[in-house]
């Protein structure tokens, strides 16, 4: 039996997205609204990519930290805490972002809004027992 290669994985589903104007049109993923943020790694100050499925709350772009339905926080969002100065790849533009974890009613506004465009999404909180982040992906070149 071959082993996942999660890397080949990712760096298929970005090329799939480059050649297809930001959307991915094979695999599991196909039709889903997906980004590249590339964080600077909390520990280690290297680049870290993660590829995450995305809204929008007008000019900026918004995730969930919801790790696939992990119990745990995903690794980016300690990234995003200590440095939230990242880079992002998203409807085909490459763009430096400012990442600001949203809370209360702002969060809760924005977890509803991105439930209501990605419906998968509302099983996460059961699932995971936690409350799910929200992070607000700001464009530095935004007005």
């Amino acid at each position: 039996m071959t082993e996942w290669d999660a890397t080949a994985f990712e760096d298929g589903l970005i090329e799939d997205m480059r050649a297809h104007g930001g959307t991915v049109t094979t695999g599991p993923l196909t039709g889903h609204p997906l980004l590249v943020m590339t964080s600077t790694g909390a520990k280690s100050g290297e680049p870290r990519r993660a590829i995450l499925t995305f809204s929008r709350d007008g000019d900026a772009y918004v995730v969930a930290g919801s790790a696939g339905g992990s119990p745990k926080d995903p690794v980016w969002l300690h990234n995003l805490r200590d440095h939230p100065a990242v880079a992002v790849e998203a409807e085909n533009r490459k763009f430096d972002a400012t990442a600001s974890i949203v809370e209360d009613a702002d969060r809760d506004r924005l977890w509803n809004q991105h439930v209501a465009a990605l419906p998968h999404f509302a099983e996460y909180p059961e699932q995971t027992g936690r409350v799910i982040p929200m992070v607000r992906l700001t464009p530095t070149d935004a007005p």
